[in-house]
């Protein structure tokens, strides 16, 4: 009684006379959307791996990752903690060096035992490691600490000479066991160190300080290189990220590259202009970088006042973490426009409270910068007297794509379709074949329909998908072409609202007699 999956066995030259059970899988493959909260963000910092992206979901993840929020320009944990403001918490972080960066390194003293931050950067310089007595008869104790982290220890260290400095940096750098796995704070050489083993504390900066890399980095060092191992943007490359952003990168000459990534990835890039700018250079610079494409959202350069609690001081910040923060925050469908912005204190344009300043852009300033497709966040909003992007906009000139909802639907839709429709690649072409992916495609469309991300102003169906012998001669399929056409209908956004009143004392009201019973 052989049991064998379905197409492993000819079921048209059996011989043997049996009962044979084909396991058949599920004919009409389901399709589960992708996430649409994740951040890319790459910057500086002063603690962590280079070039390689790191999950965050919280401040205290990214603290333990790349250390503390650093009061300065391009720096990655600025632009996490104004996200995560806004409730996004799904981060890809990339941090980024100039090449300048040094890992904080010290000697035992009077021995050649070396210790190394395990990551460049002056955070480096706090880590303090402790010799002492070990919990057993002639044995000694490791204590590894870094502000802000659980200290590492390192215990019952056995040997005299040369095998007990064997034995440390054995442990440090291949751990004890299951329960102390190698430390993640430093690295260990014992240099041929025989000497007899005596109690000491080491700060580690003492000796060789740690550098951040942070004093040369531009928006060129940010966008990185594409060529394996990747660097800076571009290792963001298959993290599904939804959204990224380059920490304060705001040079024109990069604007472009970003788009291409974008719109190569599915991810909507937030872009940024210089702090201080007008609006007038804002509009002119972008017409000159030539930035038209819906795959990025440039915020104007009206930067933000944000209050730094960890440094316990106030910043002029970029505005890209707040509209990215917050886009995270939304459904694909949702605009980011008139959405309430948390955590802003004050504008360059505004003033910082207490400042006596209190400007707002009129309508003719953003008629200028949303026509020229700049975003700008900004007090106050059509529904009232809070912080949030004004146009919900991205930098397409073209009107029938230029929404955030254009852009992320279309992103959550085609990597949906990218990440699950594969599997029929390889099966053979036939009418259960097309059945089999229409069904597939107007499943998660109709999900996406019951759950309010698609809908229409009549009632009708936002879509349709077809997949039959109208779009598959057999001249193509005969060449092993299958072709599925999907149109779907996005919901508009209400931009424009206008609300009609006739009023005075010689108008004529009219009134509707609705049928006894029906509610008005």
């Amino acid at each position: 009684m052989p049991i064998v999956q379905q197409g492993d066995i000819n079921t048209t030259a059996l011989v043997v006379p049996d009962l044979y059970v084909q396991i058949v899988p599920p004919q009409n493959l389901v399709l589960n959307g992708v996430p649409t909260d994740i951040v890319g963000v790459v910057g500086s910092a002063s603690w962590g791996p280079t070039g390689q992206p790191v999950i965050a979901a919280t401040m205290a993840d990214y603290a333990q990752a790349f250390g503390p929020i650093m009061a300065r320009k391009y720096d990655m944990g600025t632009q996490v903690a104004t996200a995560v403001q806004q409730g996004a918490q799904n981060f890809r972080c990339v941090r980024v060096t100039d090449g300048t960066d040094a890992a904080a390194q010290s000697m035992v003293p009077g021995t050649a035992f070396t210790f190394t931050a395990l990551y460049t950067g002056s955070l480096g310089n706090q880590i303090v490691l402790s010799l002492g007595t070990g919990s057993k008869p002639a044995t000694w104790r490791l204590t590894v600490t870094m502000p802000g982290l659980q200290p590492e220890v390192y215990d019952n260290i056995a040997g005299t000479g040369a095998a007990f400095w064997t034995a440390l940096g054995a442990a440090v750098n291949s751990g004890l066991g299951p329960q102390r796995g190698p430390s993640q704070l430093v690295v260990a050489n014992a240099a041929g160190t025989s000497l007899t083993p005596a109690a000491f504390s080491l700060t580690l900066g003492t000796g060789t300080a740690g550098a951040d890399g942070a004093i040369n980095i531009t928006a060129a060092v940010l966008v990185g290189n594409d060529i394996p191992p990747r660097t800076g943007m571009y290792s963001l490359r298959g993290q599904g990220c939804g959204l990224a952003l380059l920490a304060d990168a705001d040079d024109p000459s990069q604007w472009t590259t970003q788009a291409g990534f974008g719109l190569d990835e599915g991810i909507y890039m937030v872009l940024t202009g210089p702090a201080s700018d007008t609006i007038q250079n804002a509009v002119t610079v972008k017409g000159q970088a030539g930035l038209d494409s819906y795959s990025t959202k440039l915020m104007f350069g009206d930067w933000l006042w944000w209050s730094d609690r960890v440094n316990n001081v106030i910043r002029l910040v970029s505005p890209q973490g707040f509209a990215a923060g917050r886009l995270a925050n939304l459904s694909p469908e949702q605009s980011s426009l008139n959405k309430p912005l948390y955590g802003v204190i004050g504008s360059q344009k505004s003033g910082t409270p207490g400042s006596g300043q209190s400007t707002s852009y009129s309508a003719a300033d953003l008629g200028a910068l949303l026509s020229a497709g700049i975003d700008v966040i900004s007090n106050p909003q059509p529904g009232g007297a809070y912080w949030g992007v004004r146009g919900g906009h991205n930098s397409s000139s073209n009107a029938a794509l230029n929404g955030d909802n254009y852009t992320r639907m279309t992103n959550y839709i085609a990597a949906t379709l990218a990440a699950g429709m594969g599997q029929y690649v390889g099966q053979v072409i036939n009418t259960s074949l097309f059945q089999r992916i229409r069904a597939t495609q107007l499943s998660f469309l109709q999900n996406m329909l019951g759950q309010g991300l698609l809908g229409s102003t009549d009632g009708s169906l936002p879509f349709s998908v077809v997949c039959d012998i109208s779009n598959n001669p057999p001249t193509r399929t005969g060449l092993g072409y299958v072709q599925s056409d999907a149109q779907v209908q996005y919901q508009a956004i209400n931009e424009k609202f206008i609300v009609n009143m006739e009023g005075g004392q010689t108008v004529q009201v009219s009134r509707q007699t609705l049928p006894t019973g029906q509610p008005a």
